[in-house]
């Protein structure tokens, strides 16, 4: 029935179709905004909440608990889920499948490797770190793990051979990070253990502004990318035709992703499947695979994804609170599960 669709027809229902998933995911993101700061283990209903934040009211210890602790954490998972929703999107453009992920491809592992070094040089020897050390090691963990997946994809011509000696890497360098946190128990890096499995938890405002600048800056620089990416979509030959420089593009897309995947392990260690889940399910959700339309849909569904696994991972068992990555592996892996299928049955 849509094949009899007028041209101006068609138009209409692909605008009416993105217009709706983009209000829902606002929508979402607002809902859960509110959730995240309402639930916990003092409930602070929604008239509080307003008056706190609109009236900057200081006078009750709700203040505190929503200003200096449940904030702070709530925009770090909306950022950081965001970033790391881009990076899947831009890996699954460099790779071409979209099963390539900084989780699968052991790049959040190689960034978590590095940061748990430095973490643990640097508190046995200052006592503390700075935000900027641990993004520039998890920067460089990233561009080592990366490094080693473009060698081997020289050799390794097969997709899912490569995916799996991502997975390989990942192992190997987690098993280096588990042999740093057992040897390293001490009170100076109590925190190195919770770390390394991922969480939200402990977020300051000093570190929201050093994430918001990084991820806002790198996530700009992708939207502009948006042309190219659609071109490099359609082959390498058609992309070079519009006048696209391949090896400096490839380069783009690695170092970008870097930044973002590198971001969110320095902050809330390794998160599992988002940079393969959300942008799977909003190129279903918008029907198109349009880098102009997907970036920011990607964003916001991966920021509304780790917000809402933040929440779970919270209250779930209150007060015990889960890794992050265990929630997040509850809900991505039966996604990515479901795009294996449905490739294998489209063969």
């Amino acid at each position: 029935m849509s094949q009899n669709l007028s041209p101006a027809s068609a138009r209409f229902r692909r605008r009416a179709r993105y217009e709706l998933v983009f209000v829902l995911l606002v929508v979402a993101l607002a809902v859960i905004t509110v959730l995240n700061v309402n639930i916990g283990s003092v409930p602070i209903p929604v008239g509080e909440i307003a008056r706190i934040l609109l009236r900057r009211a200081t006078d009750s210890a709700q203040y505190s608990i929503i200003w200096k602790i449940r904030l702070p954490r709530i925009m770090m998972a909306m950022l950081l889920g965001g970033a790391l929703s881009l990076s899947g999107f831009l890996l699954q453009t460099f790779f071409g499948n979209p099963i390539a992920g900084p989780f699968v491809l052991g790049i959040s592992s190689g960034a978590k490797m590095v940061v748990a070094l430095v973490m643990i040089f640097f508190l046995d020897r200052l006592g503390r770190v700075s935000s900027f050390a641990l993004i520039v090691a998890a920067f460089f963990g990233s561009l080592m793990a990366v490094g080693f997946i473009l060698l081997l994809s020289r050799r390794l011509k097969h997709m899912a051979v490569l995916l799996v000696a991502g997975i390989m890497i990942g192992y190997i360098c987690n098993a280096v990070t588990d042999f740093i946190v057992t040897f390293a128990e001490d009170s100076d890096i109590v925190n190195l253990r919770g770390w390394s499995l991922g969480s939200f938890s402990g977020m300051s405002w000093e570190n929201v502004g050093v994430a918001a600048a990084l991820v806002l800056i790198a996530a700009a620089l992708v939207f502009l990318l948006s042309k190219p990416i659609g071109a490099y979509q359609l082959g390498e030959a058609y992309a070079q035709s519009m006048g696209v420089n391949i090896r400096a593009f490839r380069a783009a897309l690695i170092a970008l992703s870097s930044v973002l995947s590198a971001t969110v392990t320095a902050f809330a260690g390794p998160i599992s499947f988002v940079g393969i889940a959300v942008p799977h399910l909003i190129k279903r959700a918008l029907n198109t695979s349009k880098p102009i339309v997907v970036i920011p849909a990607t964003f916001l569904g991966g920021a509304v994804f780790c917000m809402g696994c933040d929440l779970i991972a919270r209250t779930a068992f209150a007060p015990t609170e889960l890794n992050i990555s265990t929630v997040t592996s509850v809900f991505g892996a039966p996604v990515v599960i479901a795009m294996m299928l449905k490739r294998q049955k489209g063969r």
